[in-house]
Formats: C-alpha cells, structure tokens, sequence
C-alpha cells in the first residue's frame, strides 16, 4: 500500500534488527563505518608509477570488463521489472566510467549498478531516474554526517535482506521453461549461482561469461552432413551450417563414412560459414578421392560458389 512506499519493508526489517541486538545487547558483527572523510584516500605521484606494471593494468581492464558487465546485466534486469523508458546503456557504461575514475581519485573501491538496490527502488514506487539519484545522496549523507546510525546495523540483517531481494528476483517459473528447451542456458545460470555463492560476485561473473561464450561458440558450431543415394547417379553429400574447428572430428567422420566406389557430388550450398580449418579439410577430402580413383588432383572446392559438383569416387 501507500504506506509500504512512503517507508519500504526492508528499512523497517533492518531497524527492528538493529533495534533487537541493542536493546538486548546481543554480541553481532555490526557496520563498520569510518566516516567519509577518513576514508579518503587522494593517491600520491608515486602511486600513478604502478599504472605501467602489468599486474596493475590487467586488474584494472579485468574490473572494467566484469563491472561493466554486471552493470550492463542489472540494467536489463531492472528493465524487466518496470514498463517505463528503458535503460540507455551507452549513457549507463559512460557515467560509470566517470564515477569510477572518481572513486579512484578518492581511493575508494570501483562501483556498479546492484539489481538488489534497483529492484527495491522499483518495488517502492521509482518512477524516474530521481530515485537512484537520492539513493546515493542517502548513503553519501548517513557514511558523512552520521555513520554512527550505520553502525547499529547488524551484517547479519543486511546479509538476510540481500537473500530475500535475491529470491525474488529468481523466475522460478521461467527456469522450469527454459530446462525443458534451453538446459545449456540453465547449466550456465545454475553454474554462476554457485559461483557467485561459493566464491564471489566478481568470479561468478567472469565464470559465467567465459560460461556463455563456450556456449555460444557450440551452439553456432552445428554442422550436418546429409547424404542421398540417387542410384546409378551416385550419392549427393550436402553439408550445412556452421563448419568451424570445434566440429571438426564430426564433418570428418560424416565425409569418410561415404563409400568409396561411388559417384560423389558434394553440395556446400547449405553451408553458412566454413573456417580454413573445415576448408582445408574439405579440400583433403575431395584431393584424397580423387587420388583413389586415380584422376590427378581434380577440381578443387569453389567454397563461396555455393554448389560444387565432385566427379570421382
């Protein structure tokens, strides 16, 4: 109701948390803030020195990569939970790179967008861009001018807030969907879950994109080799779709299993990309035939004609 978005469930949940461990004393690892300017760390000439090791600078285009990432991840995420103007993704990497060129200038740990913030703002009422903007003005007044109130806050309240808001973002009922057509998609999502759970948000991340594009690099690899006996005209052999290295062993088995004595006639026209690999072995192939039949090394492969008719065995 109106009152659930003037003063959203998660604050009252951690207040009455806080208020519980303090009125009854209860030893619990709390919120450790320091204040805002002792924080500030402004780096010395000497620091800018280490942006030329490679350690430095391979952590650095690591954290841009993987925080962009997420970044780019919750802003669809939150897209999907509101029917107003969509994220600009653009405008969203240029304004992180700005912040974060800040928070470097400061000393303090790079920053990205979170899907739990952004779902509570959502789930509150956020219509505009207004409300990410006094969310920040919020954390940036209470870690200034009073970090003591943030140091009620047991780790413990704000670790269960985390999982809740983190449960119901799970589409429980679109992964039932998605293992019945698409179960890679779910390996790839069960497999950063653990990650992210086991290790970190940064690891899960990188453990899931490595995950995704492995994936993709199969999925466009698919190549079937058809073959139909026309009799006394010989076998035609098409190949389509996507011939690449990764499957390789598979287009050769297919090619050698054709039988030796036969008229041939290969057809690349159902083929949408071929690499050299899959080329080049295609080319050993027909040469190979050839050479059984003992016709010299015959016409080669016209690769981007499309079809390719192959007199010899």
């Amino acid at each position: 109701g109106r009152g659930a978005r003037l003063v959203p469930a998660p604050l009252v949940a951690v207040a009455l948390a806080a208020a519980a461990t303090g009125v009854f004393d209860l030893s619990v690892r709390r919120v450790e803030v320091r204040g805002l300017v002792g924080a500030v760390r402004v780096p010395e000439w000497g620091d800018f020195g280490r942006l030329t090791e490679v350690g430095v600078l391979g952590t650095v285009v690591a954290f841009a990569l993987i925080a962009s990432a997420e970044s780019l991840f919750s802003a669809a995420a939150v897209d999907r939970l509101h029917w107003g103007p969509r994220t600009d993704y653009d405008r969203e990497l240029v304004a992180q790179g700005a912040g974060n060129v800040v928070c470097g200038v400061l000393g303090a740990l790079p920053m990205t967008a979170a899907i739990v913030r952004s779902a509570v703002n959502v789930r509150a009422g956020a219509r505009t861009k207004a409300s990410r903007v006094l969310h920040g003005g919020w954390l940036l007044v209470f870690t200034a001018l009073l970090p003591g109130v943030l140091g009620l806050v047991p780790v413990a309240a704000l670790a269960g807030l985390l999982v809740y808001a983190g449960c119901g973002l799970v589409p429980v009922r679109q992964v039932r969907g998605l293992w019945r057509g698409h179960r890679g998609e779910v390996v790839v999502l069960g497999v950063t879950a653990v990650v992210i759970v086991v290790g970190n948000l940064f690891e899960g991340v990188l453990v899931g994109l490595a995950l995704a594009v492995a994936k993709t690099a199969w999925d466009i690899s698919h190549v079937h080799v058809e073959t139909e006996d026309l009799g006394d005209a010989g076998i035609v052999v098409r190949v389509l779709g996507h011939a690449t290295f990764l499957r390789l062993p598979k287009l050769l088995e297919a090619l050698e299993g054709v039988p030796g004595d036969r008229v041939v006639r290969l057809e690349l026209g159902g083929l949408r990309h071929v690499d050299h690999a899959c080329a080049a072995a295609l080319e050993g192939w027909v040469a190979g035939r050839e050479r059984e039949r003992g016709r010299g090394s015959g016409p080669g492969l016209g690769l981007g004609e499309g079809v390719t008719a192959v007199r010899g065995a």
